[in-house]
Order: C-alpha cells, then structure tokens, then sequence
C-alpha cells in the first residue's frame, strides 16, 4: 500500500473519531483522576490523584492537534494531563520544567526533547522521580521506558524518495531546520541522504535557524541567492515549510525551487494547493497526544505491569504519509477537525 493509498483509507476514519473527541471539548485539563473505593464499613475513600504532563519542545500549530489527542485521552479515562510549552525552545527551559514537574511529585512524564545528547543528565535524573517516556523527538541514550512517535529515519527516506521522483536525473537541494543536533532533525536528514545521495542528488548547503522564524525564511533567501541551480528545498520541522514558501514566492523562484518538507502548517499546505510545494511528509501528532496521555496514565497507575507492557524496542512508530497535490484536500478536511 502507498502512502496516498494508505491516507486515503485511514482519513475518513480518523475524521469520524476526531469529530467524537473533540465534541467533548479541547480545554486544558480534564479535572484530575480522583480514584474512589468502598472500603468495609461503607464508605466512601478518596485516592491519590494522579499527575501527568505533556511537555513540547515549543509552541507550534503543530502541538495544537496533539493536544486535542491529549484531551481525548482525558475525557476518555477522566484523568488530567498537564501541558506544558517551553515559550523560547531552549533546552535549558526545558530542562527546568522537567525538573520542576519532578520535585511537584508528578507520576509520570512525556516530553519532546530539545538537545537529546545535552540534557542526558537532567533526563536521568528526572527518570529516577517519574516515569518518564518521550514523544517526537527521542532521547534514546537516556532511561526514558519509551519512545511514541515517528521513526525520524525512516521519515527522512520517505521524503528522500519523494525528492528523487523530483530530479530523477540528479541535481541540488538545500536543508533547513531548527537545530540539527536534534534527534529528530538528525535522523530526518540521515534518511533523506542515504536515499538521494545514490542518485546524483547533492546537498549543497544545510542551514540551521534556533526556532528564529525571521532568520529561517533569511536561511533560505540567502542559500537560493548563493546556489542559482538550487532545485530543491527541504525543510526538517514544522515551520521550515512556510518559511521555504515565503522566501521562494519572494524571490520569483516559483517552480525553480521545489520545496519539500515536513508537517503540516497552513502555509506548507497552501503553497502544495498553488504548486509552489511539491508535497509534505506528515507525521500523526494526533497519536503523540492520544498515545502518550494513555502510556503516561498506564505506568503511573500500573507500575511494573505497564512497564512489561513496553515493547522490546522501546519504541512505538506511529508512522506518516505523504501529502500532495492529489490528496492535499482530503487531508485539510481531517485536519480541520483536529484543530477546532
């Protein structure tokens, strides 16, 4: 089965069940897991509430639709899941909110990671406190029980296979991304290069913009104005997409540039809709969300048995598809229903 194939079968399913979720609501917390017991004499004994958190490695549209898995998760089992944003991305902010969550007693914690080699430490630390597991970008080299989300590597061969239908004869192409010392930026351009690298394709140039919004578009206008026989553009995370489309459009590159990327911004989208963007290679941080809320909830109330539970590899891909001009409509639809 293909990508579109495979989104095409899944979408109407995955619209009818985010319709469900989110016509419970999409507020911040569902009111904490309050366990009640009938002990012998007929009353009623209150138990512990359990504290769980959610913590980004920014703020994005992107989080948006994994918060609305949180809070289906929420309703669901009745439990409250805290959500927290590191407002400047930084792994030194991150690392002070997991510390934080760590010294309030919270059960269990999920975190997207920042610096995968720098916060080890902080990471261990924090594991010998709470269960701790990771969502979107893993840590692997730390005592995290389990990692949900894209296998990043195989992501990037995915797109990779996209960009050589592009230039089935070879040529250049440019990447862009936050932070490459990331996990999932790593990867992501790893996979891409074993895939193109055989193909006569060249990565010319790789620009790095530390979630500067106005410096990721200026990474991009100043590698086209310095490589004129650039033919692709990619961009690593979220953002990178728009900012690919912005400097492209700006610069009358239009069809010249290809752009291709990863996630699904509103600009990324629209620029697939006008052919400015060849196609975007999605992940599901709707599962993020739903997944990591119910693993979250299962090692603090489950202990040892949800830690058997784990599988061998630590890990749970919850996979992608690739978005295009074919199917760009069929998805915005789902989409639409992930961010009311």
């Amino acid at each position: 089965m293909n990508h579109q194939e495979g989104f095409g079968k899944l979408a109407g399913a995955a619209v009818a069940m985010l319709s469900m979720a989110l016509m419970a609501g999409c507020d911040q917390g569902g009111g904490g897991e309050v366990s009640r017991k009938v002990d012998g004499d007929g009353k009623e004994a209150t138990a512990k509430v359990v504290k769980l958190a959610f913590v980004t490695n920014g703020s994005s549209d992107f989080w948006k639709i994994a918060f609305a898995g949180v809070h289906k998760y929420e309703r669901e089992a009745k439990v409250q899941v805290d959500i927290k944003v590191p407002q400047n991305s930084t792994p030194t902010e991150q690392n002070q909110i997991l510390e934080s969550l760590a010294s309030q007693g919270y059960d269990a914690v999920g975190v997207s990671v920042l610096a995968p080699n720098d916060q080890v430490t902080v990471l261990n630390k924090v594991a010998e406190k709470v269960k701790l597991i990771t969502f979107d970008a893993d840590a692997p080299q730390s005592n995290r029980l389990l990692y949900i989300g894209t296998n990043n590597y195989e992501a990037g061969k995915v797109l990779g296979n996209e960009i050589v239908k592009l230039l089935p004869n070879g040529g250049k192409m440019a990447a862009f991304v936050g932070m490459f010392a990331v996990e999932n930026a790593a990867q992501r351009l790893k996979g891409i290069q074993d895939v193109v690298t055989p193909h006569n394709i060249q990565i010319v140039d790789k620009r790095e913009d530390n979630t500067d919004l106005a410096k990721a578009r200026a990474n991009v206008e100043d590698i086209i104005n310095a490589h004129p026989d650039l033919n692709v553009a990619t961009g690593l995370w979220s953002y990178n997409g728009p900012a690919i489309v912005a400097a492209v459009e700006a610069l009358g590159k239009k069809g010249k540039v290809i752009p291709a990327v990863f996630d699904e911004e509103e600009a990324t989208l629209a620029g697939i809709e006008n052919g400015t963007v060849a196609c975007t290679v999605v992940q599901k941080p709707f599962q993020f969300g739903y997944l990591g809320s119910k693993w979250l909830h299962e090692l603090a109330t489950k202990g040892d048995a949800a830690v058997a539970a784990i599988p061998p590899s630590k890990v749970i891909d919850t996979g992608v598809d690739v978005i295009n001009k074919e199917n760009v409509a069929q998805f915005k639809a789902a989409l639409a229903e992930m961010k009311k």
